[in-house]
């Protein structure tokens, strides 16, 4: 991989995932030779990356990859997500009641989610990173010294690189963000997200599942077609975490029947289609998003339950928002490393972040609760919310990523 030394006029990236790739390349695109843009993540040099998860890319989001140039390389991977349905019953029951149905559509013709593959978003964005000229480093970030005018980013390899600014997109238990002194509040849920891609004989056609069992929701969520059926979906199974390390010792067979039970018949014959994987489940948030120099991007600012597929769309949000800003401020000549800039980023996030963040840990646990009143209560919610139009529009476009003020590139519109 070729090294490029940049001058101080750079902004570095630690962290090669979907948020930081993304930046990179909204960053680049708009600045060009102004700015090196620079992203150190040693798995940069894996030719393929392990991830058998899958994303809801939300509308907005999708409006934001589209107007980068990459959504036409993820497009044949991508799934729309026609119809969200919603039931609630023990694992056991041989019948499972549905409460709440979603049409899939924001708009007629526009999708409110499309759900593709962790490896197609990051094959086609280190793609367009690499033509627009962003620097991939096969490094780690190990340490930064922050001073007045610049950041000294210490790499893996020994040399230490000057920049503007770091953005620490260095995931959840970020490193860059305990040093920069920035303190994190959370939790464990003692829960963990089991995560695979089923096969399955008959098409999902395009129906998201979300079935909520007392240790929590198991969802199927339809994928492009393709594997030994014809047709995949990717199951996220949220599971007490002490009854995790029992399951995942089973054989093939005794996890398909485990598998079976929580994702029933209705698509007939399933099958493995990949490892059976593990995630701890937590909620967490820091609590500044920036510091000198230094800013939070993606799950090192922001931890959520996947109850609701938002994690990755909190992700790209701010990836819209630090970009705008950061190009912002270029234009004007300012210097986009200042806390000036940096605190603009942090106040268009915060507030959404938290407040998802509580939605998502309020719907986690009164559905992860097997008390017959609180199951009466949230199954009569639910059914109230089914026969609201409006209300179920509202929900849509919240989940869609197209209510309220939204950074350009949400909007679909160029920095």
């Amino acid at each position: 991989m070729a090294v490029q030394t940049p001058s101080r006029e750079a902004i570095i990236i630690a962290g090669g995932g979907i948020a930081g790739l993304s930046l990179a390349l909204a960053l680049k695109q708009a600045l060009g030779s102004a700015f090196a843009v620079i992203v150190a993540d040693p798995a940069l040099t894996a030719t393929s990356r392990p991830d058998n998860r899958a994303y809801a890319v939300a509308a907005a989001a999708q409006a934001m990859l589209q107007t980068l140039g990459v959504w036409d390389a993820i497009a044949a991977h991508a799934q729309p997500m026609t119809q969200m349905v919603i039931s609630d019953s023990r694992s056991g029951d041989a019948v499972r009641p549905v409460f709440l149905t979603f049409d899939g559509e924001v708009e007629p013709g526009q999708p409110f989610a499309h759900m593709v593959e962790s490896a197609a978003l990051i094959d086609a964005l280190t793609d367009a990173c690499r033509m627009a000229g962003v620097v991939l480093r096969d490094e780690g970030v190990l340490r930064f010294d922050s001073g007045a005018a610049s950041v000294a980013v210490h790499l893996s390899g020994g040399e230490a690189l000057p920049a503007r600014l770091l953005v620490a997109a260095d995931g959840a238990r970020s490193r860059l963000r305990e040093q920069a002194g920035i303190g994190w509040v959370g939790w464990d849920y003692k829960q963990s997200g089991i995560v695979a891609t089923i096969g399955h004989q008959r098409p999902h056609d395009g129906r998201a599942v979300e079935h909520f069992l007392p240790s929590g929701p198991f969802a199927i969520l339809p994928l492009s077609d393709g594997g030994r059926l014809g047709h995949r979906s990717s199951m996220v199974w949220t599971e007490a975490a002490d009854h995790v390390p029992a399951l995942l010792s089973l054989d093939e067979d005794g996890m398909l029947a485990e598998i079976e039970r929580r994702f029933g018949l209705e698509l007939g014959e399933i099958a493995l289609e990949s490892q059976v994987s593990a995630h701890p489940l937590g909620y967490g948030v820091a609590r500044r998003f920036v510091a000198e120099r230094v800013a939070l991007l993606g799950d090192a600012a922001h931890l959520i339950h996947p109850i609701a597929g938002q994690g990755l769309n909190l992700g790209l949000k701010d990836v819209a928002a630090l970009a705008e800003a950061i190009v912002d401020a270029a234009r004007l000549g300012l210097d986009p490393g200042t806390l000036d800039v940096l605190e603009a980023y942090e106040r268009a996030r915060r507030f959404d972040t938290v407040a998802m963040g509580a939605v998502t840990d309020g719907l986690n646990r009164l559905f992860s609760n097997d008390l017959t009143p609180i199951r009466l209560a949230r199954d009569l919610g639910l059914g109230v919310v089914d026969r609201l139009p409006g209300l179920k529009r509202f929900f849509i476009r919240e989940a869609a990523g197209m209510a309220g003020a939204a950074p350009r590139l949400l909007r679909g519109e160029g920095l």
